[in-house]
């Protein structure tokens, strides 16, 4: 199944919910043994959004056990944590993965861990796993399926790559569409503002001010990331920054102090754009433009979440295909547009 849903739509709960039934109907049927499983597997493209899904399914495990279900076993399958407190859980026996590609292909490859009885496979932001280079990996772990299989693949956009691979990787896939391939949330007001390089720094403190915190600011680079978060530091602005470069420690503490509320300002590469989900943020900066446009609809979805407005403002300082293609399509991949 190929599912093309909008922004802050809750599609998690779509895959989340059924594969827990499946888990669940295996247990009560043949008990799961030491070292079996996965019978259900969730791929995601950032260890932020895999371990946002874990806690997803961990909010529906735990009252189940309360109420005397048979425990079903969850593992959390990323990177930057050890591997042996991972192998344990695996060694019990699990019921359900989350893993990002290239963890869950290493334990594989290491024939730690088997997929001959995983029956449920969901690809989640199928679009950002495809640009960040893993569609081989992906293609790799198929192979070690032994059983047939239900895959379901989630996107907001449908880019001609991302329909290339599902059409190469799933077989006569039927698609179910909330909302249209590519657009934009309607609950976000969106912003487009011409501001002059040299005074993005200083006009983005005033920008801060449209809305109460959270705000949440997207830059195109790790370095554009450290300065801005530098600069908010030093002018009183409770602010926190993630990227790839930033250890997983790091990266656990910036993501959960600004749910918590304790920070206002989360500045951030595109590795926050995909799926995480921060409900009360109201406001969306962009400070560069992205390239696509696809990122662009991942960038503003962030606000305007289950049915609650929000706005996006967007700073450019130069002619760029992006803004074209916004103009363009702005019937059905915008919401209510104002541009500045």
């Amino acid at each position: 199944m190929i599912g093309i849903v909008l922004t802050g739509s809750g599609k998690t709960l779509v895959f989340v919910l059924p594969l827990i039934m499946v888990a669940l109907q295996e247990e009560l049927m043949m008990p799961i043994v030491p070292g079996e499983g996965p019978f259900g597997l969730i791929i995601c493209p950032s260890r932020e959004l895999a371990r946002q899904t874990y806690e997803v399914v961990e909010q529906f495990l735990i009252p189940m056990r309360e109420y005397g279900f048979p425990e079903l076993r969850l593992l959390l399958c990323i990177g930057g944590v050890d591997m042996r407190s991972q192998l344990e859980i695996v060694k019990k026996g699990v019921h359900i993965v989350v893993a990002t590609p290239g963890r869950l292909k290493d334990m594989l490859a290491k024939k730690k861990m088997s997929l001959d009885n995983c029956r449920y496979l969901t690809l989640d932001e199928a679009d950002r796993l495809v640009d960040l280079g893993f569609e081989d990996d992906i293609r790799e772990v198929f192979d070690h399926f032994k059983a047939q299989r239900q895959t379901l693949l989630f996107s907001a956009t449908m880019p001609t790559k991302i329909q290339n691979f599902a059409r190469s990787a799933l077989v006569k896939p039927v698609t179910v569409n909330v909302g249209r391939a590519g657009a934009a949330n309607l609950d976000v007001i969106q912003e487009v503002e011409y501001v002059k390089q040299e005074a993005k720094i200083v006009y983005l403190l005033e920008c801060l001010q449209k809305t109460p915190p959270p705000v949440l600011i997207f830059c195109e680079n790790k370095a554009d990331v450290d300065d801005i978060h530098e600069y908010l530091l030093l002018k009183g602005v409770e602010a926190v920054a993630i990227h790839g470069g930033k250890d997983q420690e790091e990266r656990e503490y910036a993501i959960s102090s600004f749910k918590a509320g304790k920070k206002d300002v989360l500045v951030a590469t595109d590795v926050a754009s995909k799926g995480l989900d921060f409900p009360d943020i109201q406001h969306v900066i962009n400070y560069n433009m992205p390239a696509e446009i696809e990122d662009y609809v991942h960038r503003i979805g962030r606000t305007g979440r289950c049915g609650k407005t929000g706005i996006a403002t967007t700073f450019f300082h130069k002619t760029l295909d992006t803004l074209s293609n916004m103009k363009n399509h702005q019937s059905t991949a915008m919401g209510r547009e104002l541009w500045s």
